[in-house]
């Protein structure tokens, strides 16, 4: 017995310290704020356990300098360290990744990992009225899990869709799991909407209007015009001046003579 004795306690020691020596995401919150431009600022947070053993690897892989999101990934082994709103026909921008402190619970701990990106083309646009517009959600962007019936959230996800304040909902499915469906209100005043692990996400539609004021359409047609014919403006003013100088420098000439 002697003889076989310490090898086996050797692998349960060697398997004690695979069990604490580990990272394990144990939750995703993925939250789209949608833009009157069709574009949408993304935020994702990680919830990361990190076992006694693997403390002092976090913070050593936190404080490297050159160590990429795909390193990151690698480190903690996970598929759910990636961008879940995706383009295809555009990249993200505005990228930057945040791993968090470790926030010690007794001799484990946790930190939260942040992504922040935008995406262009999150919604569609379409002008049904003077100052009204319909925007319809791009489900073509979700980058979740792939399963036989189409993507849904992952177990330990949860997705939040914030809309532009005084948006009026025109559709939704499927039904978030927060607020609560009101058929009084139908989500009047709601501006989140939540939906949480393992929603099926293949037939997901969502749609709301917009109306804007006077003043905005105005700000709107102002900024448009800025937008579109800013270097026509500018050479339009350079001419205005280089006259004005011209007809200034004449005069005082014909003054002097």
């Amino acid at each position: 017995m002697v003889r076989f004795g310490f090898p086996i306690l050797l692998l349960l020691a060697f398997a004690t310290l695979s069990v604490n020596a580990n990272f394990n995401v144990t939750s995703l919150n993925t939250t789209l704020i949608l833009n009157t431009n069709g574009s949408a600022h993304v935020v994702e947070a990680l919830t990361l356990y990190i076992s006694n053993s693997s403390i002092a690897q976090y913070q050593q892989d936190r404080q490297a300098i050159n160590f990429t999101l795909t390193n990151w990934q690698a480190a903690l082994n996970t598929n759910l360290l990636v961008e879940h709103i995706l383009n295809s026909k555009s990249s993200v921008y505005g990228f930057t990744f945040l791993p968090g402190p470790v926030a010690y619970s007794g001799t484990s701990g946790n930190a939260q990992l942040t992504l922040s990106y935008f995406v262009n083309n999150v919604t569609s646009v379409k002008t049904i009225a003077p100052r009204k517009f319909l925007y319809t959600f791009n489900d073509a962007v979700f980058n979740f899990v792939h399963t036989a019936s189409g993507q849904s959230l992952p177990q330990i996800g949860k997705m939040n869709i914030i809309v532009p304040k005084g948006s009026q909902i025109v559709s939704i499915y499927p039904v978030p799991d927060f607020p609560a469906l009101s058929f009084i209100s139908n989500y009047t005043g709601s501006t989140t909407f939540t939906w949480i692990s393992q929603t099926p996400l293949s037939a997901f539609s969502f749609s709301y209007i917009i109306t804007e004021s006077p003043g905005q359409e105005v700000a709107a047609f102002f900024g448009t015009l800025y937008t579109n014919y800013s270097a026509l403006l500018f050479l339009l003013v350079a001419i205005v001046l280089l006259a004005l100088v011209a007809y200034l420098y004449l005069r005082v000439s014909n003054t002097q003579v």
